[in-house]
């Protein structure tokens, strides 16, 4: 059994769409239909029921799906050990991220490599999207953890989906807006706002909803954000990434007339990454998935 068609199936699964699955694993849509087929093939059970909403396990797929995670996770800790014994963890890492990125998923993979391989080394570098992913074209960055920015990627750039976040608008729970289920965005237009930095992807999309609105605060990271609001400042536009809980007094809710935040990880096209950088990578994207799994989505 090849253990790649095993991937392909579990990212179907948590994805819910070969399209979403195909994108994830990078490569195309037929590919992943294909060796899903083979592998149920090789098992002799039907996998997928697929529909136009997507697709979900059959009966005989759930009752695989914990035996073919631990298959998968055998096959990363097997090669973890390979790759250590060859001396991949070595050599220098460039990592670009905004600000929600950096703490929740850049953060704690950089730390558990620092402890169990110092010889690897890390330059992180904190901005906005469209600058990280500058740098990430200019060959200064290896790689960027980022917010989907408004633009299309720029040619030589490919951008691979991780996590899916709904927007919303964090406030004190004694604002007048905290005990609502939802708002939309024509009830932020009367309210002072703290959002992120001009230029990145949230300070777009509050103004390409809200007209003229009453920014008091332009912040340069996620918790500076939410501090702000606890302090009274006003109400702040972010998405809903698990990030500085120990700010209390705080409640988010739910925008409800705006698309969820997609972050993605990019690279350079058609070149090959050093195989640190490799490994890197795909635990960032492990990264991702643990953030989606506790999030439900």
């Amino acid at each position: 059994m090849r253990v790649e068609r095993v991937r392909y199936f579990l990212a179907a699964i948590e994805t819910g769409s070969l399209r979403a699955a195909a994108a994830r694993c990078e490569v195309s849509q037929p590919t992943v239909g294909q060796q899903i087929a083979l592998l149920e093939e090789e098992l002799d059970v039907v996998l997928l029921t697929r529909s136009r909403h997507g697709v979900r396990p059959t009966a005989a797929g759930q009752a695989l799906l914990d035996p073919l995670r631990r298959l998968v996770t055998a096959e990363e800790e097997l090669r973890e050990s390979a790759m250590a014994a060859g001396g991949a963890y070595h050599g220098k890492v460039r990592i670009g991220a905004i600000s929600v990125t950096a703490e929740t998923i850049v953060a704690p993979v950089v730390g558990r490599l620092r402890k169990r391989h110092p010889g690897l080394r890390f330059t992180v570098r904190e901005g906005g999207s469209a600058d990280v992913e500058g740098a990430v074209l200019d060959g200064e960055l290896d790689f960027a953890v980022v917010t989907v920015p408004m633009s299309p990627a720029a040619a030589g750039l490919h951008r691979v989906p991780l996590v899916s976040a709904p927007m919303g608008v964090y406030a004190r729970n004694d604002h007048p807006l905290a005990g609502r289920e939802h708002v939309h965005w024509r009830d932020l237009g009367t309210w002072p706002i703290v959002t992120m930095r001009a230029g990145t992807v949230l300070w777009e999309l509050l103004h390409r909803h809200v007209t003229g609105p009453d920014i008091v605060v332009e912040a340069m990271s996620a918790r500076t954000l939410k501090v702000m609001v606890a302090e009274g400042a006003g109400l702040g536009i972010l998405a809903k990434i698990e990030t500085s809980a120990d700010i209390p007094d705080l409640v988010w809710i739910p925008l409800r007339d705006t698309r969820p935040v997609q972050i993605c990880l990019t690279h350079r096209q058609n070149t090959q990454p050093s195989r640190a950088a490799h490994i890197v990578r795909q635990l960032m994207r492990a990264r991702a998935d643990e953030l989606t799994a506790a999030s439900g989505t």
